[in-house]
């Protein structure tokens, strides 16, 4: 099992600032440690709610930015569980493969924006949390 704290990073994005506004950029094998191969948002969903029970990938790697609003992000890996809150759009969070999240406590209007270091596959998936804890050896 790997120290929780291995397992996401909290990334500063570039920002570039000048009279007309914010401007910020995000590079694969730069900014975020894989290629980006697919990239979607999560938006509309109720104040305060959860977006699922949560899950976790057996390979796939994530980077989720909040573009607008704030939400929290929980974070295990089947023993330690940390929370982590996203509210600046240059601020992203890095989460590793076999790392369950659940994402909760969205504000009204948040966007969540999530690159993925894979295309949609959904064996990749983990949903159940004793099979989690069972491939992570606890």
């Amino acid at each position: 099992m790997s120290k929780i704290t291995e397992l996401y990073q909290l990334v500063t994005l570039p920002k570039i600032t000048d009279s007309r506004g914010n401007l910020s950029f995000i590079e694969g094998n730069n900014h975020v440690p894989f290629e980006i191969c697919r990239t979607y948002w999560l938006y509309d969903i109720p104040g305060a709610s959860a977006r699922g029970k949560g899950h976790a990938y057996h390979t796939a790697h994530e980077f989720i930015i909040p573009l607008s609003g704030s939400f929290m992000v929980d974070i295990s890996n089947g023993k330690e569980m940390r929370s982590v809150e996203l509210k600046s759009p240059n601020t992203g969070l890095y989460i590793k493969n076999l790392t369950w999240r659940m994402l909760h406590s969205f504000t009204t209007n948040a966007v969540a924006l999530i690159l993925s270091s894979s295309a949609y596959q959904e064996d990749d998936y983990i949903y159940d949390w004793k099979t989690y804890k069972a491939l992570v050896n606890l």
